[in-house]
């Protein structure tokens, strides 16, 4: 059977960024009207670099500009949705440096996006793997999920608004519990909190998310990013402060000797020792 004119045209677009003149580890590709953007570097448990980060906010910026497409799918290849941070990356290009680190722009691709934003969580989702969330639509998680924030752990504090955000959406006593502890939670918690829209195995996790995007797509993509916009305007300002408080209470903090031992024990494989700090 001949393929129909409409099916030979219908747009697939799959753009690789180029890194350092090696494939990229994001990958964006076009599914119609949907975007697919990738995290695909799971022999690191897609932990994210530097430029990892810029080649996810030039896609979502991207996705954002083309008329041409109605929602966003964030997901991730391999056993993990992201070990969050890449360490030894992060020391070679701290924040410092940078006028907007590459995490911040891509926390503000993510939280100022007007289209809807699906996303597809497997095993690990560590620090920004877990407060990105916060800014999608449609979360869905398979039953492997396991949901983290260390970033007391390391000295620093949470970020992408999430201070504000998750005593919002659990409670403040159980957000003290995820930030101040840095107690995992399952996907099955997750979603009896109410941060996830539904717990699926992970062999149908990928099908799930993308058949509540194409869903999405097909509907009036106006009336979508209006209602969005209605459901986020009475925290916007709340949340653009808090993303600017987080930021700059992060940098002054990771020139702090408490964040100073904690990446040094990671480095060199040890139990960090807080006790001399006040």
């Amino acid at each position: 059977m001949l393929m129909s004119l409409n099916s030979f045209v219908a747009l697939r677009v799959q753009c690789r960024v180029a890194e350092d003149n090696t494939m990229s580890h994001i990958e964006s590709e076009r599914d119609g009207a949907v975007q697919r953007i990738a995290i695909n570097r799971p022999d690191k448990k897609n932990a994210l670099t530097a430029d990892m980060y810029d080649a996810l906010s030039t896609a979502l910026e991207q996705a954002e500009a083309d008329d041409g497409v109605r929602v966003i799918l964030l997901h991730a290849k391999g056993a993990a949705f992201t070990a969050g941070n890449d360490l030894e990356d992060f020391l070679k290009k701290p924040w410092k440096e940078q006028a907007i680190p590459p995490a911040v722009r891509f926390i503000h691709a993510v939280a100022r996006a007007r289209k809807p934003i699906v996303a597809a969580v497997q095993g690990l989702a560590v620090g920004v793997g877990t407060t990105i969330l916060l800014h999608c639509d449609l979360v869905y998680a398979a039953e492997d999920a396991k949901l983290v924030m260390p970033f007391i752990n390391l000295g620093i504090v949470p970020e992408a608004a999430s201070t504000v955000l998750l005593p919002l959406a659990i409670g403040r006593q159980r957000a003290a519990e995820l930030f101040m502890l840095g107690a995992p939670l399952s996907a099955r918690r997750a979603f009896e909190m109410g941060l996830v829209n539904a717990v699926v195995a992970p062999e149908a996790l990928l099908a799930t998310a993308a058949a509540a995007a194409q869903q999405l797509a097909e509907k009036p993509a106006g009336a979508l990013r209006a209602c969005k916009a209605l459901m986020t305007r009475a925290q916007q300002s709340e949340v653009e402060r808090a993303m600017r408080e987080e930021v700059m209470v992060i940098s002054e903090r990771l020139e702090s000797a408490e964040t100073k031992e904690a990446l040094s024990a990671f480095l060199e494989k040890r139990k960090p020792d807080f006790s001399r700090f006040q």
